[in-house]
């Protein structure tokens, strides 16, 4: 009689994934008891640092809660802001803030495909061994992040909290002779890209799969919505923006800072693979032919093929990068757009009470920001909704039904189970620290 297996794992401070969270699994004689992502991250207090500032303080503030999305918070922020006052910006500033989203999801896509994800599919424990045994590849992925650095540099100042992006525009617009370099250095990744693919589309990534609800922002316009739209799943739900707290339903769990969410099942999935799945057609044509290459077409619902999304959304980010600027070199600049900034307000900006919400698509997923304001422009109250805490609670419904599933495999050791779950994490790219929002505090009296 085969003698069932018990497994106890318990991974702590996971790596290659950004902040703390711990995995925990308990089988006993084959029978799954515990199986959980602990998140134990200690709590930050962003939406209270908020209350009492400036709505025009916002963008500066948020951006730092995370050095990779940095510019993802500050447009989320000026979206919410803008919102709240009634304030439409222009086509240009649209365009620009289009362009600095794409390098941002492009650099931190090349980032986890590369730093984080390519060990584990290449074997090896961490980045540093392939500095010795690939070297080109190594010096490849930091080229990529360096000229997408650059570019943020010229739009916004610098990628890590950025300066010059805010509300109502730009502080300082990219002068005409940064167009071409800007041009150039876009146009010189493209060899860069393709090496990725093909490394890429020779690498095994585990079969898996688990049937999700899928949730991204979705639009009737052609592109594909990065910066603006509904809320859309692929149960077939569209709501706008100002029901998110309908389509992300957050609660609170014991094991974790970070909040749960749900909305038509018991779990949904935010990032890369969701918005491949409910916006392929709106992909650019040469992220299409990605896709073909690495064999993935919607609905895809293998949660390790996130990365491989990931590449397909890197390819549409820079082709579509490269066609703005191209436009900008066409068309030219306005600079009468830029905004002269006093101390502490923006000059000729109307300020009013009002309530307003952003909605951007960042690297891990939809990413919300909610102010209410007061008739000086000074946040009441703020929410803000982050893409890796939507995503947890679908973690640990893989897990739950990854587990199983290995155990019927004859011969999975506990460290192929662990390292499974840990690729299974890795997978969607979690930011833990930009998640933990949520603090239980008792009195004893």
């Amino acid at each position: 009689m085969k003698v069932k297996q018990s497994v106890n794992i318990n991974v702590e401070y996971l790596t290659r994934v950004e902040g703390h969270g711990n995995i925990v699994v308990n089988v006993k004689e084959g029978r799954l008891q515990e199986c959980r992502l602990d998140i134990v991250e200690s709590p930050r207090f962003f939406e209270g640092i908020l209350r009492g500032r400036s709505i025009f303080e916002a963008q500066h503030i948020t951006s730092r809660i995370c050095g990779i999305c940095a510019c993802g918070h500050s447009l989320a922020s000026i979206q919410a802001a803008e919102d709240a006052l009634g304030i439409a910006p222009s086509a240009q500033t649209v365009k620009l803030r289009k362009l600095l989203l794409h390098m941002e999801i492009l650099d931190s896509h090349i980032l986890h495909i590369y730093l984080l994800a390519a060990p584990d599919l290449l074997g090896v424990k961490s980045f540093i061994p392939l500095i010795e045994t690939h070297n080109k590849v190594v010096r490849r992925a930091l080229r990529m992040k360096r000229a997408c650095n650059d570019v943020c540099d010229v739009l916004v100042g610098r990628h890590v909290h950025p300066v010059s992006a805010i509300v109502g525009g730009f502080t300082k617009l990219p002068k005409r002779k940064d167009l071409d370099p800007m041009y150039n250095t876009l146009a010189g990744m493209r060899p860069d890209i393709e090496a990725t693919i093909d490394l890429i589309s020779k690498l095994k990534f585990p079969e898996f799969e688990r049937d999700t609800e899928y949730v991204a922002l979705i639009s009737d316009e052609s592109e594909y919505p990065f910066l603006g739209g509904d809320i859309g799943s692929t149960d077939g739900v569209r709501m706008n923006k100002r029901d998110y707290r309908k389509a992300t339903n957050e609660f609170v769990v014991s094991h974790s800072t970070a909040k749960h969410a749900k909305l038509s099942r018991e779990s949904y999935a935010v990032g890369a693979l969701a918005r491949f799945n409910l916006n392929y057609e709106k992909l650019h044509q040469k992220a299409k032919e990605t896709a073909s290459v690495l064999g993935i077409k919607p609905k895809c619902i293998n949660p390790y093929l996130n990365t491989a999304a990931q590449l397909i959304e890197a390819v549409h980010c820079l082709e579509d990068a490269i066609i703005i600027i191209e436009d900008l070199q066409n068309n030219g600049i306005d600079y009468s757009e830029e905004i002269t900034v006093g101390l502490n307000e923006q000059k000729k900006i109307p300020v009013k009470a009002g309530n307003g919400i952003g909605a951007v698509e960042v690297p891990r997923g939809i990413l919300y920001h909610n102010y209410e304001i007061d008739e000086n422009g000074i946040i009441i109250n703020a929410n803000c909704v982050i893409p890796t805490n939507q995503n947890l609670n679908n973690i640990e419904h893989d897990m739950r039904k990854l587990v199983p599933e290995l155990l019927a495999m004859n011969g999975k050791s506990e460290e192929e189970i662990t390292l499974a779950l840990e690729m299974l994490v890795r997978a969607y790219d979690p930011c833990i620290s930009c998640s933990t929002h949520m603090l239980k505090v008792g009195f004893n009296r």
